[in-house]
């Protein structure tokens, strides 16, 4: 027997033109009677799909088709487990597939492999995006705790929940409880979540890019005003000071602090090694800014400030000037609890609030001068290409003054 269709099969069945495929091709000149009784050969059912008979009860499916300049055959499953229905209706598919210009092989195998992926939940996929992202953060993200207000607010409730089924109704639920209580956090958490979903979508997930913003739509607005950290009054600065000891760790740290006017996290993490003179250069990696571009800033030191290095080298060790009780440097922790064991309502960030005014209020120090002693450059980058300034010798004189202030006044 040829290897060709029997004409008693070919006859009996109706003709049909698909339109698309190559040439006008005859559609079902097989029937599931007779394919049973076919000897070993290649059969047309028409329109590339064939079935290829090893014997009477063995063989296997396939499509043939043109994809690319290329012709290819395309596996559709054995004779025995794949009926000639079945068989019709995956190669109607995969013609379709090729209508489309891909290669159903290709194709197939790009769907095996997505369905081999785990299902990608928040979780997983905000520590990925995480990890993308910390090296461009300030300490890898440690120092300011990216991932806390996700950890907190987000993984209890929604963290197994694969990422692309969250909807705004979800962020909607996840915000709530502190939209209006804790605003702050709140746009912490919108922050993240949306770098979050559009790392998702960059990593050709299928997620609702915009249920972030249709969240914040149907919350409205937050009504919460931010609130200024409690700061001092800079008329009772000095009485505080001079109550600090010269022989503690922690107090030696606050003084410090409060003399230099920088942040809590470069008088923890001081060295000898950085001290040269009267002038204390904080590494840019210590300095506020995003990781990377931060350049160093130099400090001028006052008497009084050079005083406290002086008191500190006997307590130095590993080269910090403000050790912690076991290992490292000391805690913010420790530092704060100075203010709180006296009940006092300002915050060790308030000084630097506490030393702006009192420059405002008894010098004349020009205004980019005073911020450059807090080391806020509130400059647009084109100003910032061109000021390279940094007013040393000018800080220099207001910080003498302000620790002459500090150890010669008793304050209000």
């Amino acid at each position: 027997m040829s290897h060709g269709v029997p004409l008693s099969i070919t006859q009996s069945h109706t003709q049909r033109w698909t339109e698309g495929w190559t040439g006008l091709t005859t559609l079902h000149k097989l029937s599931a009677r007779t394919i049973k009784t076919l000897s070993k050969g290649k059969y047309s059912d028409g329109a590339g799909l064939w079935l290829s008979k090893s014997d009477l009860d063995g063989g296997k499916w396939f499509l043939r088709y043109t994809v690319h300049g290329q012709r290819r055959e395309m596996g559709l499953g054995s004779f025995r487990d794949v009926s000639l229905k079945a068989a019709r209706q995956q190669a109607s598919h995969w013609r379709e597939v090729v209508r489309l210009g891909k290669d159903p092989i290709r194709e197939r195998e790009r769907l095996k492999r997505e369905a081999a992926k785990p299902v990608m939940t928040l979780e997983m996929v905000a520590r990925e995006a995480f990890e993308a992202k910390k090296t461009g953060l300030k300490a890898d993200g440690k120092a300011g705790r990216w991932m806390s207000p996700i950890e907190l607010h987000v993984f209890p409730k929604f963290g197994r929940i694969p990422i692309g089924e969250i909807d705004q109704t979800d962020v909607k639920r996840i915000l709530s409880p502190i939209w209006r209580t804790k605003s702050d956090t709140a746009r912490k958490v919108v922050s993240r979540l949306r770098y979050i979903i559009k790392y998702a979508a960059a990593s050709k997930l299928e997620v609702d890019i915009q249920a972030v913003d249709l969240a914040v739509i149907l919350l409205g607005e937050t009504g919460h005003v931010s609130k200024n950290i409690p700061a001092m009054n800079w008329k009772d600065v000095p009485k505080f000071y001079q109550g600090l000891e010269d022989r503690t760790v922690s107090h030696l740290a606050v003084r410090f602090l409060i003399l230099t006017g920088v942040r809590a996290k470069p008088v923890r993490h001081a060295k000898l090694t950085q001290i040269n003179g009267n002038v204390w250069t904080i590494p840019g990696e210590d300095m506020k800014g995003k990781k990377g571009s931060t350049p160093d800033f130099r400090v001028p030191l006052s008497t009084e400030a050079l005083k406290v290095i002086d008191s500190a080298r006997c307590l130095e060790r590993g080269g910090y000037l403000f050790p912690g009780l076991t290992r490292g440097v000391i805690s913010d922790t420790a530092m704060t609890n100075l203010l709180r064991d006296q009940n006092l309502e300002a915050r060790l960030h308030g000084f630097r609030s506490s030393l702006r005014t009192w420059i405002d209020d008894n010098t004349d120090a020009r205004k980019e001068v005073a911020e450059m002693v807090l080391a806020h450059q509130n400059l647009t980058s084109v100003e910032k290409a061109y000021l390279r300034k940094d007013f040393l010798d000018e800080r220099s004189h207001i910080m003498q003054k302000w620790s002459n202030y500090l150890v010669s006044t008793r304050g209000s």
